[in-house]
């Protein structure tokens, strides 16, 4: 499976086999300011590498692809808030023509879910949210061993909870955003430099941010588990976690969301791609979340 990510900071391609190992990876930075074809001729690049890549005799079946929202069903149309050269454009279908396979495009933080549910953190667990705390916030939701999709695809868009009424302005307009309040990019602009080496009173108080949103997931959709990706969720490592499962702690008390936990994504730097992976095996059918498989102790 060809692999695809496209972030606000990075893009990567690779490949993906069917039981969900990375054989092969490609990165270039995301280009601040550039426009809609300098980005996916950066894109068209490294794809070439990853399929140039792949095995002798090896088939590449299908592209799955994970992409910042939002966007219309099957990246027809994708604006990520974070790219600001791509507003409507044609990812899939460039994609498709590209490599001349089914391609199949979903939310990078969906398809982080999809695969921290097959071989990663959430494997087994029926109910979970997979979220990433990088560069922006976003969320996968899976219920009853099934991802949630949405009228557009876009179901789990964590980052737009509002955690803190009064807070800072978002991206996307509105206030106090759990993405303009513990994202890298609204940490950015609330300390005026990037986050990297924050002060542990900054690492507190977005965990906190992170855990209190959790809670308002936990409460609404019966869940008692969150992995957490990101470079801004990883990059802060334990008082970060610790700050959210406090929080967590404080603010789930209905008695089936008491016991909810946050846990670190289980499959680091690799989950983008290998999520990507999940979103075309998905795509072709493949059960990657295993619907069969029995809930268990959180």
């Amino acid at each position: 499976m060809l692999a695809v990510d496209v972030g606000g900071t990075k893009m990567a391609a690779g490949l993906v086999d069917g039981a969900g190992g990375l054989v092969a990876r490609h990165q270039v930075p995301t280009a601040a300011g550039a426009d809609a074809e300098t980005l996916f001729g950066a894109l068209a690049a490294i794809v070439g590498a990853a399929l140039a890549d792949r095995p002798a005799g090896a088939d590449v079946v299908a592209c799955g692809v994970g992409c910042g929202g939002p966007m219309t069903r099957g990246g027809m149309a994708v604006s990520p808030t974070n790219i600001g050269g791509w507003r409507g454009f044609p990812l899939h279908d460039r994609l498709a023509e590209l490599t001349g396979r089914p391609t199949f495009v979903d939310n990078d933080a969906k398809a982080l879910a999809l695969g921290e549910g097959w071989v990663g953190a959430a494997r087994g667990v029926r109910d979970f949210i997979g979220m990433v705390v990088s560069t922006g916030v976003g969320g996968g939701i899976v219920l009853d061993g099934r991802l949630l999709d949405g009228a557009d695809s876009n179901a789990g868009h964590i980052g737009h909870v509002i955690v803190e009424p009064d807070g800072h302005e978002c991206g996307c307009g509105a206030i106090g955003c759990l993405e303009a309040e513990a994202s890298g990019t609204g940490l950015t602009r609330i300390l005026g430099r990037s986050p990297v080496g924050a002060p542990p009173e900054v690492v507190a108080r977005a965990g906190r941010m992170v855990g209190r949103a959790v809670a308002s997931v936990a409460n609404l959709l019966d869940l008692r588990l969150a992995v957490i990706a990101g470079s801004v969720a990883l990059g802060f490592g334990e008082p970060f976690f610790a700050a959210a499962q406090a929080e967590l702690d404080e603010r789930a008390r209905l008695d089936f969301a008491r016991g909810a936990v946050v846990r670190p994504a289980g499959l680091g730097a690799d989950g983008p791609l290998v999520g990507a992976g999940a979103v075309g095996w998905r795509g072709l059918g493949v059960d990657v979340l295993g619907h069969d498989t029995q809930r268990q102790g959180r």
